[in-house]
């Protein structure tokens, strides 16, 4: 059920797959967004944001992509090495093949790829709004990588051991969860559904039994680096030091829609964020702040002040 991309680059096993969700031609010129997703999402997660950004802009005033990162969604077939530096080096061939210096707007683990490759190819990107992720809490040296997944992510790394009968099956599973549930019941509906329904791929051909198309193995060694990788933690202040522009957005609730979010102002103060980065708390949970409103406003926000402000190196 899988959803075919705009793009994709080829690799020597698989493709890449770019979704491109500007709505009409892109304008000659027209400044680049490259939005990244979390964990165990796709590229589709974003169509609402995109769609916020087009009618503030107008039609093609801004080029919105949305990568499917490999092991996920149209990228699933490639390959590892995973793993965070992995998905940068693929953000970086994007930013060459599409001539432009883009602008990062990255989700839960795709903030911290995006802080990562703006802290490694500060040349090549222009800034970096990292929504509720990006920012990491020091590890324990005795950290269990698939219990922390499980704890944090909960359903969603669940859901990759699982087999349906089809959509609605998948469906029903995701309308339990407190977070998304409700935004498949909103206005969001439809573009929740499209995300989800472009994470499914039939476990075998013609065995009618469908799955996620994460690949564990991605899924472990990116959330490796998510928790415990010493150049992924300091690279929001590496890219400030190099003077790059950097925002974060945060949701006051949690995973599963519980009131303690990833963050809050204490967590934030521990934190030490440098002096320059925007940072910006809306009453969302971790999933529907790029799903839903007052999300989804909250992002695009923060990507009109970026744009505004474009570094055009």
């Amino acid at each position: 059920m899988s959803i075919a991309a705009a793009f994709v680059i080829e690799q020597p096993v698989g493709s890449l797959a770019i979704h491109d969700l500007t709505l009409g031609a892109a304008r000659e010129g027209a400044p680049v967004v490259v939005a990244v997703h979390g964990i165990t999402a796709n590229g589709l997660s974003w169509r609402r944001v995109a769609d916020e950004v087009d009618r503030r802009h107008g039609p093609g005033a801004v080029r919105f992509l949305a990568p499917d990162l490999r092991g996920r969604g149209g990228s699933a077939r490639v390959p590892g090495p995973y793993g965070l530096a992995t998905h940068v080096e693929d953000l970086s061939s994007i930013a060459s093949i599409f001539g432009a210096a883009p602008l990062l707007v990255g989700h839960s683990m795709g903030a911290f790829i995006c802080a990562l490759a703006l802290a490694n190819h500060p040349e090549r990107f222009t800034g970096a709004v990292l929504v509720d992720g990006g920012l990491a809490f020091p590890a324990p040296a005795d950290l269990d990588i698939d219990a922390a997944l499980t704890a944090v992510i909960g359903p969603a790394m669940d859901r990759l051991a699982m087999r349906f009968d089809g959509l609605e099956d998948y469906l029903a599973f995701w309308a339990a969860h407190p977070s998304i549930g409700p935004a498949l019941r909103g206005p969001a509906a439809e573009a929740v559904r499209q995300y989800l329904n472009h994470d499914l791929v039939e476990d075998e051909p013609g065995s009618g039994r469908w799955r996620s198309s994460c690949v564990l193995e991605a899924v472990r060694a990116d959330g490796a680096d998510v928790l415990a990788d010493p150049a992924t933690h300091g690279a929001v202040q590496r890219a400030v030091g190099l003077g790059k522009p950097v925002e974060l957005v945060w949701a006051r609730r949690g995973l599963l829609n519980e009131p303690q979010g990833l963050y809050d102002a204490q967590r934030l103060a521990a934190l030490d964020i440098p002096a320059a980065v925007r940072v910006t708390g809306v009453d969302a949970n971790h999933y529907d702040v790029i799903l839903d409103e007052p999300g989804v406003s909250a992002v695009v926000d923060a990507i009109d002040r970026q744009l505004d402000n474009a570094d055009p190196r």
